[in-house]
């Protein structure tokens, strides 16, 4: 029988936001390896197209984004900790079959999040993300073509809107969905990443879903940079749980409940060197080795020399250049 991790939870959930070109399967690990089970309870895939993963050569593209080391899901088992597969696009028979066809293939994931809140443009004018806020019908009919291709639990990432707040509207539409959780961040698509989240229309939410006595899950997401600011906003907001995503940028042991200035630098190098090795060991040719730079600065920063020494990783091409400006 499959377990509902969302439904099952009696304490509030902690989890690392999916972020495209980061949360992979390497950046995973080393999240899961510095981090206590006690403050990380979910992570997530980056987010994959369903429209690729039913194309014939778009699949091969991109179904690395669903990869899963053994090494991860050994801490992950270890940890109890679950990986729920982001999937996006506009058609609902594509979820429905990605979803098939994820299952059939074997992935071990705890459940499947529907990306309804994604702001890039390229992407909303495509008709998907942030643009199904104003496509309730479509909304729902991707919500029961996935529910209906499984028994895992099913969420939704989401925002208070599109161009400007509408928070009544779609979450009261979503709350009478077939689904497990609602993970809002609290912006408008047109925000982007601009100003404040905004946690009172979070608290709404919360309001509505108890005025519906749902079991739905309202999981907070926007502006959470430590561990205590998750657990002040999830205390004030009435929420289920809050999501960090840049915050992670700032503080890659934040999992740990530890603050920049306690990682001294060569605990910062050391960490940053296991990263370059699992992703030789996992991408090979397969990922180029610039996408590594973005990574830099969230492992090097808080000590005397660390930008000059970013500057100079910045100009490398391979993993033995790094590592003499390391040595």
């Amino acid at each position: 029988m499959t377990t509902n991790f969302w439904q099952n939870a009696t304490h509030p959930l902690l989890m690392l936001a999916p972020m495209e070109e980061v949360t992979d399967t390497v950046f995973r690990e080393i999240v899961l390896q510095i981090s206590h089970e006690d403050n990380l309870h979910v992570l997530f895939t980056e987010f994959t197209s369903t429209d690729g993963m039913c194309h014939p050569i778009g699949k091969e593209k991109i179904r690395h984004r669903l990869r899963i080391n053994q090494s991860e899901n050994v801490l992950l088992k270890e940890k109890n900790i679950k990986l729920v597969a982001q999937l996006w696009g506009n058609n609902p028979n594509h979820f429905h079959k990605t979803i098939q066809l994820i299952q059939d293939e074997g992935y071990e994931f705890d459940g499947f999040d529907l990306n309804m809140g994604c702001p890039a443009k390229n992407v909303v004018s495509h008709g998907s993300c942030s643009a199904l806020i104003n496509q309730l019908q479509l909304a729902q009919e991707i919500i029961q073509a996935a529910r209906e291709a499984t028994s895992l639990p099913l969420s939704v990432k989401t925002r208070l809107g599109l161009k400007k707040i509408e928070t009544e509207r779609w979450i009261n539409h979503l709350l009478n969905q077939p689904i497990d959780a609602i993970i809002l961040h609290g912006r408008i698509q047109k925000q982007m990443s601009n100003g404040l989240a905004d946690w009172n229309e979070i608290a709404k939410a919360v309001h509505l879903r108890n005025q519906l006595n749902s079991p739905i899950k309202i999981i907070g997401n926007g502006d959470v940079n430590s561990l205590s600011d998750a657990s002040l906003k999830i205390k004030t907001h009435g929420a289920d749980g809050a999501m960090i995503g840049r915050g992670i940028f700032k503080n890659p042991w934040l999992f740990a409940n530890r603050t920049p200035s306690d990682i001294e630098k060569n605990e910062r190098i050391k960490l940053l060197l296991t990263h370059l090795d699992l992703f030789d060991k996992t991408w090979k040719k397969e990922k180029n080795f610039h996408i590594l730079r973005r990574y830099f600065k969230i492992y090097l920063s808080e000590f005397i020399g660390a930008s000059e020494m970013r500057h100079q990783l910045m100009q490398t091409h391979a993993k033995k250049e790094v590592l003499e400006i390391l040595k």
